[in-house]
């Protein structure tokens, strides 16, 4: 097979193992068709106003000034006096959409829609906008349009600012905040000569939401502790309170108002979310009004492990936690509208002031509406699964669920109100338990089709190993094989049986792909048991005990690179041991200085894993350090060089530019960080200067010479100019000392080739990536070949957690991007932030493709070794994939087998990437010859 034809079916099929996870893991859990329920008796309030401070973290609402004075007067008051309040604990990922999603859907991020879009959830859903009468929004771009295109009707009204608002480098962010009020005073003061729009605000079941971002953005730009984000605080204390004061006057204080203040999320110390710190799942929640419970003083201890009642000074005032979708059921009961279909948000009572008998119907219509969803998604299942395979969830059978209702229905009538409340509680309880089971039920089924073809690709991918690339004795084989039409045949049976079995279930068209897919695979690998027994002739002379000792090391170190995701800090341990390898191997004694500069690089490098990620104070400092050490050890290689070698004079020329570039990428950080500390705003130079940058990044290298060094030299300088320009700290010192390392492991290997005898070996300084490979010099694998694939696998992780994990690429800073722009853009942000993980990776690849060509190596063969290591730790990650524990537990083992199979196709798209990108030339300008007659 050749090899495009391999690597594109290789591709293939890792894009459907990558692919198999959204459909075992990231469906979409809502269902449609269900009844609105609604409390019979009549609402405590007419109106509803839901304030929302983006952003804001519970402890800085809370928490008292030195001086015993609170930054937030107005809603401390209310919380001692005529409130209720609580921590509403958010999930994981905490950002702006999951977060207002579930609290006016009341439904937690819909993972389907990860994939799909940033700031509009493009599932279809109900809201307690959607049910309202009339909503009025004011606020940010990114959060309102999403509410108003999933309602039914037009009876939503937003009016948002320009989103170039949204800088994180403005002077005053909390005039955001200052916007929203005054929109909302304009409103109801031009209600007062327009009749239509005041007999609008008349009517009852109406909802008022007021977005405030400016929390957030001087959170992200200042951090949480700053002035300007405690200042913001204050403002929308003051803000809130004057709000009051307006809605009660123009609705004549009639008390029939209802008032929810809360967040969508926290921020850490550092000035982001999305991980699941307590600082940022963590937020506040003051609800009073109409039909709210008011301030409820207690004198014995309240049931919280936590010190924070202590901290906050409230343990004398009742404290009441809700999860961050239990506050739609609220704010729907409040005004009397169907509680959101889709959501599994539990209605908190103790937040209600009204009759036992209003808890009891309004907990009523909170089972009946999560049961019906449980009733659709089991029907669902029904539809698509043989009877005799299917195995109901027993809590709720359909009997079960009749018993249920009929009791809680008699339980009411009867008065007895608690009783029915508690039922109610336990029928939510088994049918959202009940919506999980048949949302899973399929996921054992599917992920055995996927192990299935993770083995017998793994085991296809040895097979070509052993068959094109190793030194096997090959005899006609005494074992009889099978027919090739007899296989084909028994391929055919089989995936005709899948095939019909998957259209009698009717289920989806991955399904047939993901069952399907093992078939051929098992067939190739059937297909060459020849192979097989060539390895098991060829056993007898292979020096086993060594072939024993390498598979062993290797497992032992795939088991080190998996514990790694989990804790960094074992990349250092993996680094430790890299480090004594010339020592182990013998080759300190053919090349000591070689020797020792692995060593001290592996110890540098290792030092890494061993910073904090996330909660790092920008050093700017050590960005200009970067920026040096850059330069010295450019310096000296040119140095070097030009002694073995004199440099031509366009080379020269590339080189020195290319190091005056670095140069000012190292002093740009420092003047955008001096510029937006002074509220200046970003440079119009400094943008210019790092955009022009990163577009040259990839196209510069390719103007230098194609010679081994050169090359390498000249795509070092260039990665690390960008990576500069989004460092704010001693991340910034990684790419030098990752090079530096790199450049060491390619001369070692040279010596390692030296020691094992391989004949005709280059000269590393004349070799030339753009020179035609001399087939007669390829040679087979040899055992050492797999410990070169496997420091390459352990470079490319090092390369993505030596500065950072999951948590750090959830939650980054996004003053790592500043010197490109400072107004909000998620799509532009994480373009820039997934460039700054790539770098790493294209250095340690132009490597590996450099050890490729020095070692006489085909690029297939190591490739291969490659996809085997990567994919056993991919297939490791699939089994440690969980639905249970915590959300951020559940989100970081399926991120890690997204990032390991991500990674896997990325290498293999990468590879050929690195191999234009080391070995073609752009040329410029050609001389011309001039003829003299």
């Amino acid at each position: 097979m050749r090899m495009i034809t391999f690597f594109l079916i290789g591709l293939t099929v890792h894009v459907v193992f990558f692919v198999s996870i959204f459909d075992i893991y990231f469906t979409s859990p809502l269902v449609h068709g269900m009844t609105p329920q609604v409390t019979p008796l009549g609402p405590p309030a007419s109106r509803l106003v839901l304030v929302v401070g983006d952003g804001l973290r519970a402890d800085s609402l809370f928490t008292l000034l030195p001086n015993g004075s609170s930054r937030a007067p107005y809603l401390r008051s209310v919380i001692e006096q005529r409130g209720t309040w609580g921590v509403s604990h958010t999930r994981v990922p905490t950002e702006s959409r999951p977060g207002h999603v579930a609290l006016i859907a009341g439904f937690y991020e819909d993972v389907s829609a990860v994939a799909k879009g940033w700031k509009e959830n493009p599932v279809e859903f109900d809201s307690v906008f959607n049910e309202s009468r009339h909503t009025w929004c004011w606020g940010s771009p990114d959060i309102l349009p999403m509410f108003a295109k999933g309602a039914s009707g037009d009876h939503v009204y937003t009016h948002t600012y320009p989103a170039q608002e949204e800088d994180f480098a403005s002077t005053d962010a909390s005039r955001l905040d200052s916007w929203v009020f005054n929109q909302v005073k304009s409103l109801f003061q031009s209600a007062k000569f327009n009749s239509s729009l005041k007999e609008s605000l008349l009517e009852d079941k109406n909802v008022f939401f007021l977005h405030l971002l400016g929390i957030d953005t001087n959170g992200h730009a200042h951090r949480p502790m700053s002035q300007e984000y405690l200042e913001n605080i204050a403002l929308v204390d003051t803000g809130v309170a004057e709000l009051v004061s307006v809605v009660e006057e123009f609705f004549g204080y009639d008390g029939r108002t209802a008032y929810v203040f809360t967040s969508d999320h926290g921020m850490t110390n550092w000035g982001s979310h999305g991980a699941g710190h307590p600082s940022e799942t963590l937020t506040p929640l003051v609800v009073w009004g109409a039909g709210v419970q008011s301030a409820h003083r207690v004198t014995e201890a309240q049931p919280y492990n936590d010190v924070y009642l202590q901290d906050w000074k409230l343990e004398h005032i009742r404290r009441v936690d809700v999860n961050q979708a239990d506050i739609a059921p609220l704010m729907a009961s409040l005004i009397g509208v169907p509680i959101p279909v889709n959501s599994v948000g539990v209605l908190p009572l103790l937040y209600l002031n009204n009759s036992e008998q209003f808890k009891a119907e309004s907990m009523y219509a909170n089972a009946i509406q999560v049961l019906e969803q449980f009733k659709v998604k089991m029907t669902q299942k029904k539809e698509t699964t043989l009877s005799f395979l299917l195995t109901p969830y027993q809590l709720l059978t359909e009997s079960k669920q009749a018993e249920f209702i009929h009791k809680a229905r008699i339980l009411i009538q009867l008065e007895k109100y608690g009783d029915a409340i508690s039922l109610c509680r336990s029928l939510i309880s088994h049918a959202l338990e009940g919506l999980v089971y048949y949302h899973t039920y399929d996921r054992f089924f599917l992920g055995c089709s996927v192990v299935l073809g993770f083995v017998g690709w793994t085991s296809y991918v040895v097979v070509v190993i052993l068959k094109t690339h190793a030194s096997l004795n090959r005899h006609p084989s005494l074992l009889k094989q099978i027919p090739s039409h007899t296989l084909a045949r028994l391929c055919m049976c089989v995936t005709a049986a899948i095939t019909v079995f998957l259209l009698i279930q009717r289920s989806p068209v991955t399904y047939y792909i993901y069952c399907l897919l093992p078939v051929p695979v098992w067939y190739s690998v059937l297909k060459e048991s020849a192979t097989l027994t060539d390895l098991i002739r060829s056993a007898p002379s292979l020096p086993l005990w060594k072939c024993f000792g390498y598979f062993l090391l290797v497992a032992l170190g795939i088991e080190l690179l998996v514990v790694s995701f989990f804790h960094r800090a074992m990349l250092t341990v993996g680094l430790a041991v890299l480090s004594l390898w010339p020592f182990l191997s013998g080759l300190y004694g053919k090349s000591k200085f070689r020797s020792v500069s692995w060593f001290l690089g592996c110890l540098c490098l290792a030092a890494f894993p061993l910073m904090p990620v996330v909660g790092r104070e920008p050093n700017i400092h050590l960005v200009t350090c970067a920026g040096l050490l850059t330069l010295f050890t450019s310096a000296c290689y040119l140095w070097s060089s030009g002694r073995r070698a004199p440099l031509h004079l366009s080379d020269k020329q590339q080189f020195v530019a290319q190091m005056l570039h670095v140069a000012v990428c190292a002093y740009v950080p420092s003047l955008t960080h001096s510029s937006l500390q002074q509220k200046q705003g970003l440079p119009l130079l400094n943008q210019i200067i790092s955009w022009t940058t990163l577009a040259s990044s990839m196209l510069v290298p390719l103007l230098s010479s194609t010679r081994l060094f050169h090359r390498l030299l000249s795509i070092f300088l260039s990665l690390t100019a960008t990576y500069l320009l989004l460092s704010t700290g001693s991340e910034a010192l990684f790419p030098p000392v990752l090079s530096w390392l790199m450049f060491v492991w390619i001369n070692i290997e040279q010596e390692a080739m030296l020691a094992q005898g391989v004949s005709g070996r280059q000269e590393l300084s004349t070799i030339d990536f753009s020179a035609n490979i001399d087939i007669t010099k390829i040679r087979q694998l040899k055992l050492d070949d797999i410990r070169r694939s496997y420091f390459f696998v352990f470079f490319i992780i090092t390369a993505f957690f030596g500065t950072g994990n999951i948590a750090s690429i959830n939650s980054f800073d996004p003053a790592s991007v500043y010197c490109f722009l400072t107004v909000f853009n998620p799509f532009i942000m994480g373009g820039l932030m997934m460039w700054k993980v790539i770098i790493p990776f294209i250095i340690v690849m132009c490597t590996f493709e450099t050890i490729q060509v020095a070692t006489q190596l085909s690029s297939r063969s190591l490739f291969l070794i490659v996809l085997v290591i990567s994919d056993l730790m991919a297939l490791h990650f699939f089994f440690l994939v969980q639905d249970y524990g915590s959300w951020l537990d559940i989100g970081t083992s399926i991120s890690h087998y997204v990032i390991v199979m991500s990674m896997t196709i990325f290498l293999m798209l990468l590879s050929v990437v690195t191999h234009i990108f080391t070995s073609q030339r752009l040329v410029l300008w050609r001389r011309t010859k001039m003829h003299f007659p």
